[in-house]
């Protein structure tokens, strides 16, 4: 499978190691996430979703592999052809979705039992809860029902004697990047090297006069590792839009003599799997991207692809510039190391 290749199949075939399960009531936005997420759809698209109606997959290729578990909302561990232990065991992490506009307490009673079946199958799964569509709340209102939603779930853990469950708590929505940073926590989880991609960025920051820099996953958005130094969202955004338009620029000007990709509407079949290309795959092969960019307020933003899909993403102040020289030569160190990191993994 291709970089950035995403195929749809089915829920229960062989997957790559680490798995993700969603799950969530109906209505709750789990399929609008994974289409925004891994298809580039746009948010305003998904209002026309249908409800999912059986378990399905979503496999990507990146430097690390992961499937993304799509179970329905109407799913039941009390019914005997549902196989917990099956789902769960080999999960590395469970994502449940609530409707944060809705009414919760059914979707609290569902998570916990559902908590408890996974625990169950798997002590050292994650579980990640995407507090969702909180774009339609007031921030006040969002803190309200992060804090009342992480009372009652850690509260009702504490009265069953869970008290080792690793568990983490998201304000999402699909139409900002929330969704995004949120995935990223995730995904960051389940990589064996985290400690050392980020022990990396913080020596090349050190080296290099960079502010921030991250590495992201060029087709989802995901940024598998940052440094150490503090983070904020708007920095966040002005990265992944920065990815965007360097994308899109690529595909401007790049001459692409390879066949045209399928779409969505043209994908092929195979063996029950749909494969599906996303934007990634229209990056001319052999042709890295890169991009340099200066904002109004003197901040240079600086793009390099990587290995396996990825881009290095840097902020550095206007004084870094007369040495881009050395930057450009440790970011050479980097992208060795990181070769050698993902060889080994």
């Amino acid at each position: 499978m291709s970089v950035g290749e995403v195929h749809d199949g089915h829920a229960f075939g062989p997957n790559p190691s680490p798995r993700i399960v969603m799950m969530g009531l109906r209505r709750g936005g789990k399929s609008s996430i994974c289409q925004v997420m891994f298809h580039n759809m746009q948010p305003l698209d998904t209002l026309y979703i249908e409800s999912t109606t059986a378990p399905t997959t979503s496999v990507f290729s990146s430097f690390i592999d992961f499937a993304v578990m799509e179970l329905p909302g109407q799913i039941n561990f009390t019914e005997a052809m549902i196989d917990a232990e099956r789902i769960f065991s080999s999960c590395g992490a469970l994502i449940y979705v609530i409707d944060s506009q809705d009414e919760y307490i059914n979707s609290l009673a569902n998570l916990h039992s559902i908590i408890l079946h996974a625990v169950n199958a798997n002590p050292n799964i994650n579980i990640e809860v995407f507090i969702h569509k909180v774009d339609g709340l007031s921030e006040d209102f969002r803190l309200d029902a992060q804090r009342d939603i992480t009372q009652r779930v850690t509260d009702e853990l504490l009265d069953d004697g869970l008290v080792n469950v690793s568990i983490s708590f998201h304000l999402t929505s699909i139409f900002d990047h929330s969704i995004y940073e949120a995935f990223s926590r995730v995904v960051q989880k389940l990589i064996p090297q985290l400690a050392t991609l980020e022990n990396l960025l913080n020596v090349l920051c050190q080296h290099s006069g960079i502010e921030k820099a991250f590495l992201f996953d060029i087709g989802s958005k995901i940024f598998v590792a940052t440094d150490s130094s503090p983070m904020d969202i708007p920095t966040y955004e002005i990265c992944t839009d920065f990815i965007d338009i360097t994308v899109d620029m690529n595909n401007l000007y790049a001459i692409d003599r390879r066949p045209k990709p399928v779409t969505r509407n043209d994908a092929h079949t195979n063996n029950g799997t749909v494969s599906i290309t996303n934007r990634l795959e229209s990056i001319p092969q052999g042709r890295p991207i890169g991009s340099t960019s200066r904002l109004s307020n003197g901040v240079i933003l600086y793009l390099q692809q990587m290995v396996k899909g990825l881009a290095l993403v840097c902020l550095m102040r206007k004084e870094s510039m007369p040495k881009i020289a050395l930057v450009e030569y440790n970011i050479e160190f980097f992208r060795d190391a990181l070769e050698q990191l993902w060889l080994i993994g």
